[in-house]
């Protein structure tokens, strides 16, 4: 199961966290997970390159971890901008939970 974990600080997204394979299919064939860690890469792309705020991106292959945090002294636009993008990417994977339940477990802290 991949444990998706989204934080949240003052109402606004922060940060991100992705651990752990579904077990949906073998590794290299398990779409469940690579949508997963699909929308979460994309999000931070779109925080590094769209918003061009410097995260803190941790990528664990070993674990499997996925990981993004937000720089705690970033401007209120970047703050408005990284929630957006944020917020989607909860949105993308909150649409895969509730089709594939049984291999995502997801929360919002």
């Amino acid at each position: 199961m991949t444990s998706v974990t989204f934080f949240r600080k003052d109402g606004l997204f922060v940060a991100v966290e992705a651990i752990g394979h579904t077990g949906y299919a073998e590794e290299g064939e398990d779409i469940v997970c690579a949508s997963v860690s699909s929308i979460i890469q994309t999000a931070v792309l779109g925080l590094m390159q769209a918003a061009g705020i410097n995260v803190d991106y941790e990528v664990d292959e070993k674990t499997p971890k996925l990981s993004a945090k937000l720089p705690t002294t970033i401007t209120e636009q970047e703050k408005h901008d990284a929630d957006l993008i944020l917020k989607t990417a909860y949105l993308g994977v909150s649409d895969l939970y509730q089709e594939y339940s049984d291999f995502i477990k997801l929360e919002v802290k």
